[in-house]
């Protein structure tokens, strides 16, 4: 069986460890703890690995994030890849810092990378992993902190939690999304 994880971000040295990239860095931790690497490929990064029966094909998008769904919808067809085993991992200003929920369907909530990719795939019937970057900023500066870079502090909170999100992604390949949200939703981040 295959999977897409597709991470969401946005390319580019400008936005390295900013909060809008959690799902890059969530994937490029993956990645090195299954020591595999990303080789650039049609409208993103690509790396994939097996594990225990499973193919999981990691995407990290090439189109800035509000552009996420072409690559997404891509690679699906490209791999043959079924609509329940596609996870889209993001941030979300709506929870807190580095809390994890894995939801197996639902709407954008705002975020406009999720809203392309339900708007190219047609549906919001697929699983995301949403990442807590917190909403502490004044009104009207949403895209400078989504955009902003984490601070050391938030640093060492949010790094064991891309460990558990990674650990995430595996169970969502074994266990699928309803299991995973079992074990893993009401877990709270390390102090």
């Amino acid at each position: 069986m295959k999977y897409l994880i597709a991470g969401l971000g946005n390319i580019g040295p400008d936005y390295v460890e900013t909060r809008h990239n959690i799902g890059f860095m969530v994937l490029d931790r993956l990645a090195a703890l299954r020591e595999i690497s990303f080789e650039p490929a049609r409208y993103g990064d690509m790396a994939s690995f097996r594990f225990k029966g499973r193919i999981f094909k990691l995407l990290k998008p090439s189109t800035f994030m509000n552009r996420s769904g072409r690559p997404v919808l891509y690679w699906m067809n490209k791999e043959k890849i079924e609509l329940e085993n596609l996870l889209v991992i993001t941030d979300d200003v709506a929870l807190p810092p580095a809390t994890l929920r894995m939801r197996p369907k639902g709407g954008a909530g705002g975020h406009n990378g999720l809203t392309d990719i339900i708007e190219q795939l047609g549906t919001d019937n697929f699983a995301r992993l949403r990442f807590g970057i917190g909403g502490d900023y004044p009104k009207g500066f949403q895209s400078q902190y989504v955009l902003g870079k984490w601070t050391e502090e938030e640093l060492k909170t949010i790094s064991p939690q891309i460990d558990v999100a990674c650990e995430m992604v595996i169970s969502f390949g074994l266990q699928g999304a309803a299991r995973t949200m079992n074990l893993f939703n009401r877990r709270k981040p390390a102090e």
